[in-house]
């Protein structure tokens, strides 16, 4: 393990750039380290991931991870990576995300009290009484147009053609405030954010500097891509949640073990708390001519989903996947298949549709085959399956006993296809 905390950002990739090589020293005594979340949904994302990853590992070297909700910043919407003004939330669904989004913290970070306890705050606490006058007297003439022209997520959306609000434009103030109030109030000395946070986290440094003196310090850490050039963390689906509600452990296994391999190892480094070893055996596994295809990404896979959605989650994660993979055998459970017919080709069939009928009946009705003629000849070839059983009788006709739960029935071609039927009631 690394010596220092510094150390252990820059070897895993967490480093992009540094307002001051003193935190190099700084980080041999225990710091007060945030990181804020605009709860702009209720689900955070895997993108997302990378910043409480950063707390953690904070955590880990003896350090208090800090959080801010932005129940106040949320309103307004950061304009950072942004080439369109983000939709503004209502004061409830606000609340409703900010409350549904701890939850995510409370997995990924310690609370049993061997490690520095996490402090979850929401900035609605210290602008909920602070009027707009008093904010623009206090706050708003300690910043310089100028300066905050020269942002570059400002000079981006200002050269576009929607251009940028002055309730955007503001949003500099209102993380800059954030950044004092928590140093002053709460001991807060570094702020940790992406590479698009650069301008403001410097804002709120130097907001921090000319009300106190104090210096204080930011770390931003590269923005995740894909060596695709695709933003990791979506899919065609769209995000890749962390909430298993909007993204199940199925689904969320899956994109990672389709990540590339010239991003797994990456990825591990970021995302897991793999031992940087391991790591690098496995990369130089890869490199082998024996090496089995797609093992790197099954670890990630597995280590990635244990964090988010625990030891449970990985559980479904892999029987899912295993009722899924051609060829196959597996317990099938209709919430196995529930899992994996988010991948899985699958159609609506009533029940008049399915009990009576034969394999080669539903695998035309259903896209599977082309022909009854093609069923029949796999059948007799031994490559036609229905739950996972090989069919011998071209004449059975499926019962009522054969789907499962009364919501599934699983047909297969080869060792290839499936198709899952789920009943439509």
């Amino acid at each position: 393990m690394s010596k220092n905390l510094l150390d252990c950002l820059k070897q895993r990739g967490f480093i992009d750039a540094i307002t001051s090589d003193e935190l190099d020293t700084l980080c041999e005594k225990p710091l007060k380290v945030y990181v804020g979340f605009d709860p702009t949904a209720d689900s955070l994302h895997l993108g997302n991931m990378v910043g409480i990853m950063a707390l953690a590992w904070c955590q880990r070297f003896g350090h208090t991870p800090v959080v801010v909700l932005g129940g106040t910043s949320g309103s307004i919407g950061d304009p950072s990576g942004k080439s369109v003004e983000r939709p503004l939330l209502d004061t409830e669904t606000i609340s409703h995300n900010v409350n549904s989004i701890r939850a995510h913290f409370d997995q990924i970070l310690d609370s049993s009290g061997e490690l520095p306890l996490p402090v979850v705050l929401n900035n609605d606490e210290w602008y909920a009484h602070f009027g707009l006058i008093d904010f623009l007297r206090e706050i708003g003439k300690h910043f310089r147009v100028g300066p905050m022209l020269a942002k570059e997520s400002v000079k981006t959306r200002l050269e576009s053609e929607e251009g940028m609000s002055y309730t955007e434009f503001s949003y500099q103030l209102i993380q800059g405030y954030d950044y004092y109030y928590l140093h002053t109030h709460h001991d807060v000395t570094v702020q940790l954010g992406g590479s698009d946070q650069w301008g403001n986290i410097t804002a709120g440094i130097e907001l921090t500097r000319k009300l106190t003196g104090n210096t204080v310090y930011g770390i931003t850490w590269p923005l995740l891509t894909r060596s695709d050039g695709k933003k990791f963390g979506k899919s065609e689906q769209g995000a890749i949640w962390l909430c298993s509600r909007r993204c199940s452990p199925y689904q969320f296994y899956q994109y990672l073990i389709r990540i590339p391999d010239s991003d797994v190892i990456k990825m591990m480094k970021i995302l897991t708390f793999m031992d940087l070893s391991e790591i690098s055996a496995i990369e130089e596994q890869m490199k082998q001519p024996e090496y089995v295809v797609n093992t790197a990404q099954k670890k990630l896979a597995e280590e990635v989903t244990r964090i988010v959605h625990g030891e449970l989650g990985v559980e479904k994660a892999l029987r899912a996947t295993q009722a899924a993979r051609p060829g196959k055998k597996a317990v099938l459970t209709a919430q196995v298949l529930s899992e994996a017919a988010a991948d899985m080709p699958h159609v609506y069939l009533s029940m008049d549709e399915i009990l009576g009928r034969k394999y080669a009946d539903l695998a035309v009705q259903t896209g599977l085959l082309s022909s009854k003629g093609e069923a029949n000849r796999l059948i007799k070839n031994g490559g036609a399956y229905m739950n996972d059983e090989k069919i011998e009788d071209p004449q059975l006709e499926v019962k009522k006993s054969d789907l499962i739960e009364e919501k599934f029935l699983l047909i297969g071609a080869g060792k290839k296809k499936k198709m899952l039927i789920k009943v439509n009631s």
